[in-house]
């Protein structure tokens, strides 16, 4: 099998799925928290099996046919369930989805010999590519975005039909091996917990200060539409900004190693948040957004490459969603209370300082907790290995 083309086939499937994502405009984050032990388990038994790809393509193939028969209707009539329904669907399928899937890429990435990151990059680009007019054909008819999802959807099956990947003999049986207690025995791992010093501490408060980083955008425009408007805008600019980074990223790992790869990720977090307390008026706020560009490819090459450093690999979905989803989420839930309140006490600049503070002293302790990897040399295969070929 040649990486080249399995390398084109994931990356369609990402363009569609982002795509679909960009589409479907809102997701419960209770539902999506949930899912995701569920999704790294079921990941880490299935290995290289594309079980979950198939799942999630066919949630999204029903997207249209969801939202105009089944979640409006019932909003009309009996509004909690349509609430409930709405966000169990928009969880599990665009938010706990898109760690399962990112997982799996990672695995297949590691087995044929081609860099994650520049898969996930068509991702970024399907995400903008529907940001671009989603909001515009919303205004339309909020059901052309859901069935424009529903069309990514089939293409995601058409292109995972077309994708010709294998679990050899070998990696099926460590797969079935696994247990749900070995994955909860990943709770009991110092590693673990020392890991989750920064991405608890640090990428948790930067969700924290994101969350309403729109609306504090809008503020440093006299009118606040034009704030939103152009909010927008800078975020797809982010986005086209992002992809190149996801193609960027895995030399500036390489060099540095996945260590020191997550403590600059973290560093470029801080100054955003720290610059969005010190800076005013709308040029110098559209520079600190324009940091999440730089940081976020970086940051998730690097807690791939964490991973597989320092823990077993056939355990690298559950630990990927639990940490970066299931335990963040739960983070996300406590701090967001305190941030609320310092909004209304203190205001968006002093409050964004004092995270940043916070956040500061968790990346000091990350500098001691996390352990050394070493920087490496980038390498792309010229040929696949001799079990793949």
């Amino acid at each position: 099998m040649k990486p080249r083309y399995l390398y084109i086939c994931l990356s369609s499937f990402l363009f569609a799925y982002f795509f679909a994502q960009a589409m479907s405009i809102s997701a419960n984050f209770f539902a999506a928290m949930c899912a995701q032990p569920v999704y790294g388990f079921v990941s880490d038994k299935a290995g290289l099996n594309k079980t979950v790809l198939w799942t999630i393509a066919v949630l999204v193939l029903l997207c249209g046919f969801f939202f105009a028969f089944v979640y409006r209707p019932l909003l009309t009539t009996y509004t909690a369930a349509g609430a409930v329904a709405g966000g169990v669907y928009l969880g599990v399928t665009f938010i706990a989805g898109s760690f399962a899937i990112e997982s799996y890429v990672d695995r297949a990435g590691r087995k044929y010999g081609f860099e994650f990151s520049r898969v996930r990059l068509w991702g970024s680009l399907g995400f903008a590519a529907a940001a671009f007019f989603s909001g515009s054909l919303f205004n339309i008819d909020p059901r052309i975005n859901f069935f424009l999802a529903s069309l990514a959807g089939l293409l995601m099956l058409l292109v995972l039909y077309l994708t010709p990947i294998q679990a050899s003999e070998e990696e099926m049986q460590d797969c079935r091996r696994l247990r749900l207690t070995d994955a909860l025995a990943v709770l009991q791992l110092p590693k673990f917990w020392s890991f989750m010093v920064l991405i608890l501490g640090v990428t948790t408060l930067y969700l924290v200060y994101d969350l309403q980083f729109p609306a504090y955008f809008a503020s440093q425009f006299p009118d606040p539409r034009q704030g939103t408007t152009m909010f927008g805008r800078l975020n797809s600019a982010q986005i086209f900004v992002e992809a190149g980074m996801f193609f960027l990223a895995p030399f500036i790992v390489d060099r540095t190693g996945a260590k020191n790869g997550l403590l600059l990720a973290t560093a470029i977090m801080i100054i955003r948040i720290a610059g969005s307390g010190l800076v005013t008026g709308p040029l110098l706020i559209s520079c600190m957004k324009m940091l999440h560009s730089l940081e976020l490819p970086i940051l998730i090459v690097s807690i791939f490459r964490y991973i597989a450093a320092h823990f077993e690999t056939h355990l690298a979905s559950t630990l990927y969603l639990v940490s970066t989803g299931f335990i963040r989420n739960i983070g996300m839930a406590v701090f967001s209370l305190i941030a609320g309140k310092s909004y209304d006490l203190i205001g968006f600049p002093r409050t964004y300082l004092a995270i940043a503070a916070f956040a500061s002293v968790f990346w000091i302790a990350s500098f001691f907790a996390l352990s050394p990897t070493r920087a490496r040399k980038p390498v792309w295969p010229r040929s696949p290995s001799p079990d793949v070929a």
